[in-house]
């Protein structure tokens, strides 16, 4: 189980993500297993397999915000730069697939915790 105290060491900045939940930690580590559930990391893993820069942008915009609102650092700061690496982009970029692999091995430290 997810706490406080683990995704503070993993780089969470927990007290703005607290600071979103009215400070509610029960509500706060709920919303953090949802944001790690968030289907868009199985659409982002796709779309750059299949070298769909719009599909891989789209995903990607959508985590920036579910992951954005409970603050997970260390996710959230690798999707930023893949957002904007694929703004505007229909075909793949280079720089891309490294960020798409420092996510999702974000996600997996964040999904072991």
């Amino acid at each position: 189980m997810i706490t406080l105290d683990a995704l503070k060491q993993y780089g969470a900045n927990t007290a703005e993500g607290l600071a979103r939940c009215l400070k509610n930690e029960t509500f706060y580590l709920r919303m953090v297993g949802m944001a790690l559930a968030d289907k868009n990391f199985d659409k982002l893993k796709e779309a750059m397999d299949a070298g769909d820069a719009r599909a891989a942008f789209s995903a990607a915009h959508a985590l920036k915000g579910s992951i954005g609102n409970v603050s997970l650092t260390p996710i959230y700061e690798p999707v930023c730069e893949l957002t904007e690496l694929l703004r505007g982009k229909d075909a793949p970029v280079p720089g891309a697939e490294a960020l798409a692999e420092r996510i999702m091995a974000a996600r997996e430290k964040a999904l072991s915790l």
